[in-house]
């Protein structure tokens, strides 16, 4: 009776490997390619920072899982890998060079509102156009999307220039970015942030 039992857990051993080598892959390109951010103590890790420690730690998991299993994957398995590694690959360096060249800067907004929820802000500035992306981040530190987002003129931040305020009730907050009388805001400007 026992000797079934271990012959099902063999074969089931690689199919549970590859997925999980080519879940944690998945997992990783699709964080590349969407607005996700992580908060930890205070600090914030953009989405292609999380894109890239989850593709280091899933290539690593897949070498190990490889390892310990032997090369039982079907040629489209391999395939299939390899195109999630260069879609998080691509992605990841998409994010950084983004970030970079429209020299992207990360507010973690106080007060802290009701339930530990938290504003974060991301600005950007590119030739004459300051945009911004508000998120809500809860008690997992982790955004899956922008709340709200605004455009203003010349480049200004109205965040870093303190041009802001955030009001906390009972049901989440309400961000609002005002610019200057010579740089206003253009589009959106006021954001709900809901960690709910």
């Amino acid at each position: 009776m026992d000797e079934p039992r271990a012959m099902r857990r063999e074969r089931g051993a690689p199919a549970v490997r590859t997925a999980v080598g080519v879940g944690g892959i998945c997992l990783a390109a699709v964080a590349s390619w969407s607005s996700t951010l992580l908060v930890v103590r205070g600090q914030v890790v953009p989405g292609w920072g999380v894109s890239a420690v989850l593709l280091g730690l899933a290539v690593v998991l897949r070498w190990g899982l490889h390892r310990v299993g032997g090369a039982a994957r079907s040629r489209w398995v391999r395939v299939g890998s390899r195109v999630l590694i260069g879609v998080a690959v691509f992605g990841t360096a998409w994010g950084a060079v983004d970030d970079l060249v429209s020299d992207a800067r990360y507010f973690v907004l106080r007060p802290v509102g009701p339930g530990g929820c938290t504003a974060v802000v991301r600005e950007t500035s590119f030739l004459v156009i300051g945009n911004g992306e508000a998120y809500a981040v809860g008690r997992t530190g982790l955004a899956l999307g922008a709340a709200g987002s605004w455009t203003v003129d010349d480049g200004y931040r109205p965040v870093a220039g303190g041009t802001y305020t955030l009001d906390w009730g009972r049901g989440g907050g309400l961000l609002q970015v005002r610019g200057t009388s010579t740089d206003p805001v253009v589009q959106g400007g006021s954001t709900d942030i809901d960690c709910g």
